[in-house]
């Protein structure tokens, strides 16, 4: 069931919790993901284990859940011979399993349509580098058509999610114009700019202005990148700020694992919430548990 409030009216007063990494749990799970579809595979082929993903982020205190659509596409689908109309469907489906799992909550959870960037689609790696050759026009066109067809499925909120450039950016803003869905913008970040090279200041005031943005953030970066960026999105947009950073351990492409140590503290939310942070949960490598742990300690904040 669809909360009654709205999201944005909810961050006005209180912070809330959102999920951790999908893929994560599903192959904790036992899932195999080693596709190019990635996560969205499963809308097709395993519904019921993205609703059990999104099922253990809610039993460990998610109040916002992020849908499985971040790889799903009309080109990525028509790859593997999915036509247009069930496509559709499928990126429809994402809202209804992450709806079916927050209704176990007996609490509000508003579900958030994941709109993943370019680079995802092309599944190389290219989202943490962004810069593909196109113009903003072109990433317009890639942009809409999904995002039309996860807003007629309902979400409370689309997020636009682990954006490398702010040329993509500029790209989903006036994608996502008249949709009928507030969106929040994240990007993904690395030593204080954007994954492109860009200015962080700069990469947010796109978003200061505009109507739809009811959060502006960023997700899928290094833990230690997080605090500073809060700070800049909420002064430069005056919106809420939306962080779920990963684990802090490395993708090696080559090695095909994960090296270094994980440096996620959800001990670190007092100093995210006192920037700005309304909505804090994790990405990549950060399963229930620790999500768990940040709800926790958001939990004896609020005591405090």
């Amino acid at each position: 069931m669809r909360p009654v409030r709205a999201l944005a009216d909810v961050l006005a007063e209180e912070v809330l919790v959102l999920d951790g990494g999908l893929s994560n749990q599903l192959e904790a799970q036992g899932c195999d993901l080693s596709d190019e579809l990635w996560s969205a595979r499963l809308l097709a082929d395993g519904p019921e284990q993205i609703e059990a993903a999104h099922t253990a982020y809610v039993r460990a205190g998610a109040r916002v859940l992020i849908t499985s659509s971040y790889q799903a596409t009309f080109e990525g689908f028509a790859h593997r011979g999915i036509g247009r109309a069930e496509a559709a469907r499928l990126l429809g489906r994402s809202v209804e399993l992450a709806r079916a799992a927050g209704d176990l909550a007996g609490e509000d959870v508003w579900v958030a349509g994941s709109v993943g960037p370019y680079g995802a689609m092309l599944a190389d790696g290219s989202e943490y580098r962004g810069r593909y050759g196109l113009s903003v026009r072109e990433l317009e066109r890639f942009h809409r058509p999904r995002i039309e067809a996860l807003a007629a499925a309902g979400p409370d909120v689309l997020a636009l999610e682990t954006v490398p450039d702010a040329d993509e950016a500029e790209a989903l803003l006036k994608a996502v114009a008249g949709c009928g869905a507030p969106v929040w913008l994240t990007y993904t970040v690395a030593g204080g700019r954007t994954r492109a090279g860009q200015d962080l200041a700069g990469a947010f005031a796109l978003a200061a202005g505009v109507e739809e943005v009811i959060a502006v953030g960023v997700n899928c970066c290094e833990p230690g990148d997080v605090g500073p960026a809060v700070e800049i999105a909420a002064g430069v947009t005056g919106k809420p700020v939306v962080v779920y950073p990963n684990s802090g351990e490395v993708w090696d492409a080559r090695a095909r694992g994960w090296r270094g140590e994980g440096t996620f503290d959800p001990g670190r939310t007092g100093e995210w919430r006192a920037a700005g942070a309304r909505l804090i949960g994790g990405c990549c490598r950060v399963g229930p548990d620790r999500i768990a742990a940040l709800a926790a300690a958001l939990g004896d904040e609020r005591e405090e």
